[in-house]
């Protein structure tokens, strides 16, 4: 039980539960995810490009020598755990359970973003979207979309698949954008909805501020990112569940969410660093 609980006591607060606000996974759709992982590891394989030789008549072919390499996820157990005390249940004008529950699972699913995140801030590839890109100390603006397309056209990134996850400030600055923002520049209209879905062939996905960590920030520079879903590999050992044991040793009920996974950058040539200034 929550040592907070007392403060929704029936005999004072409404019947509808306030939940913080909060979200969960919002980046498991977007790279490469292995499930029914067996062990603490798991190896993403991975072939480096090859290239063609010339045929001379008599000669034998030559070969390509392609390089085999692999990337390693390294496999994490995680709770997310309360107890609901059968006492303060009775007291309560809600079922505590379920709303841990669903508070659980939530904690749980930016846990998983954030093992994705840290694996891209690990081994983004060396070359960035500097924060000077379009102007000097400049936050997400059209230079920067562009940059960022370029780089992965010229890593021969396919075009689908791209997604760019970045912070709250960075959506505003896009917005705040006249390329990005007008009806005259885009048959959408961003600025009506006050959101950003796609542009410039990237799926965009906005991470809030978490306690987790959520998007890297240092000296007022974020290191948001551009990346393709196969270059970046989740692996889960045990997937997302919810348990709810009654514990008579507490008179409470245990309500858990695990999970088992790991994340890493499976091909660096596909994950790059868009840096951009917060002030």
């Amino acid at each position: 039980m929550t040592t907070s609980a007392s403060v929704n006591f029936i005999t004072s607060f409404d019947t509808m539960v306030k939940k913080q606000f909060q979200k969960g996974s919002v980046l498991r759709g977007s790279v490469r995810t292995k499930t029914g992982v067996n062990g603490s590891s798991h190896v993403f394989p991975k072939i480096r490009k090859g290239l063609a030789t010339p045929r001379i008549p008599q000669a034998d072919v030559t070969p390509m020598n392609v390089v085999h390499q692999k990337a390693t996820a390294t496999l994490t157990d995680w709770n997310a755990a309360d107890y609901s005390d059968v006492y303060d249940l009775a007291a309560l004008s809600f079922d505590e359970r379920q709303e841990l529950v669903d508070t659980a699972l939530m904690a749980i699913g930016r846990r998983l973003d954030q093992m994705i995140i840290d694996a891209m801030a690990a081994s983004a590839n060396s070359t960035q979207v500097s924060q000077d890109v379009g102007g000097t100390n400049t936050g997400l603006n059209l230079a920067k979309f562009l940059r960022a397309k370029r780089l992965m056209d010229d890593a021969g990134v396919p075009a689908a698949d791209r997604t760019l996850v970045c912070s709250a400030r960075a959506i505003e600055q896009a917005l705040g954008e006249t390329e990005i923002a007008s009806g005259d520049f885009n048959v959408l209209r961003p600025l009506l909805e006050g959101t950003l879905d796609r542009y410039a062939g990237f799926k965009i996905i906005m991470v809030e501020a978490r306690d987790e960590g959520g998007i890297p920030v240092a000296t007022n520079i974020r290191n948001n990112f551009a990346f393709h879903k196969d270059a970046v590999g989740l692996a889960i050992g045990i997937d997302v569940k919810s348990d709810v044991n009654w514990i008579p040793e507490k008179t409470s009920t245990l309500i858990n969410v695990m999970f088992k996974a790991g994340a890493v950058t499976i091909d660096t040539d596909g994950v790059f660093d868009v840096l951009t200034y917060e002030s």
